[in-house]
C-alpha cells in the first residue's frame, strides 16, 4: 500500500550563524524518511508554503514575521500542525554602542506561539543539560550530558512542558541583561528543550544547536577567528533532532 508524502517547510536563515551549515546538516536528517518532502526558505513570507505543509522546522535569528506572516504561523497552529524551532528561533538583537548587545521586544503573538524569547547567553563554555521529564518519548532514554554550546537565558510567555533544562547563575557579560538569574525570577532553570500546546497545535522548542563560520559576523568582524560548532558535535543532539523531526512529522518512531 502507498504512502502518502509528508510536506515539510524547513526556514533556515538570518544573522551571526552558519545558515549554510544547519541548512545542509538539517535537510540530511529530513532526507532519511522517503516520505518526507521538504521546501526551503530563509524567512516567514512564503505564506503559501506556511499554509501548505504539514510541519514546520525553523533556524533562524533575527527573522521576525510580520502581521499577515503571523496570521499565517497561527492558522498552521490552530489546524493541529506541528512547529519544530531550534535555537534562534526566538533571538532578536540589537548592538547598543557602549551597552552591549540587546534582545528587543518582538511581537507578541510570536512570542506566545514560542514560548520564550531570548535575552542573553553567558560565554561559550560546557554546562550540564539535564532530563525534565525521562517518561517523554521525546527524551525517553536520553542521559543527562555536556553541551559545549550557547546557554539561552530567556524570558518565557505561558506554559511549557519542560523535557531538558540547565541551571544557570551569574552574568552573560556583553549583553544589556547581564545578570541572571534576574530580579524577577526566583528560579534558575533554563529550558533547553521544552512544548508548547496551542490548541491542537504543538511547537517544540529547542535551544540547543550554536553554529557560526568564517565569515558570519560580517560586517561587524571581517573574518571570525573560530569556527563553532556546538551540541552538532554531539551524537545526543543528532538523536534529539531526529526525535524532533519524527514528532513534527508526525512518523512513527
Amino acid at each position: 500500500m502507498a504512502t502518502a508524502p509528508v510536506n515539510g517547510y524547513l526556514i533556515c536563515g538570518g544573522l551571526y550563524h552558519d545558515m549554510d551549515y544547519a541548512r545542509l546538516e538539517l535537510l540530511k536528517l529530513l532526507g532519511e524518511h522517503e516520505q518526507i518532502r521538504m521546501r526551503v526558505g530563509e524567512d516567514y513570507s512564503d505564506r503559501g508554503a506556511i499554509a501548505a505543509a504539514d510541519f514546520l522546522v525553523t533556524y533562524t535569528c533575527d527573522v521576525i514575521p510580520g502581521d499577515e506572516e503571523l496570521d499565517a504561523l497561527q492558522t498552521f497552529l490552530a489546524a493541529g500542525r506541528r512547529w519544530f524551532a531550534l535555537h534562534g528561533t526566538n533571538s532578536v538583537l540589537r548592538y547598543l554602542k557602549g551597552r552591549g548587545w540587546d534582545a528587543p521586544p518582538q511581537p507578541a503573538r510570536f512570542t506566545a506561539m514560542l514560548g520564550s524569547r531570548f535575552l542573553a547567553h553567558p560565554a561559550v563554555e560546557p554546562y550540564r543539560v539535564e532530563v525534565s521529564d525521562s517518561s517523554h518519548p521525546l527524551v525517553a532514554g536520553i542521559e543527562p550530558f555536556e553541551a559545549d554550546d550557547e546557554l539561552y537565558l530567556c524570558e518565557y510567555h505561558g506554559s511549557q512542558h519542560a523535557l531538558l533544562h540547565t541551571r544557570y547563575r551569574g552574568e552573560a557579560p556583553g549583553f544589556v541583561a547581564r545578570d541572571w538569574p534576574l530580579a524577577d525570577q526566583a528560579d534558575d532553570r533554563q529550558l533547553v528543550l521544552y512544548l508548547r500546546a496551542h490548541g491542537d497545535g504543538e511547537v517544540l522548542y529547542c535551544t540547543l544547536g550554536h553554529c557560526r563560520g568564517k565569515y558570519d559576523m560580517r560586517p561587524m568582524i571581517d573574518e571570525y577567528p573560530a569556527v563553532e560548532r556546538g551540541s552538532w558535535k554531539l551524537p545526543v543532539y543528532y538523536e534529539l533532532l531526529r526525535r524532533g523531526i519524527r514528532w513534527a512529522a508526525a512518523l512513527p518512531n
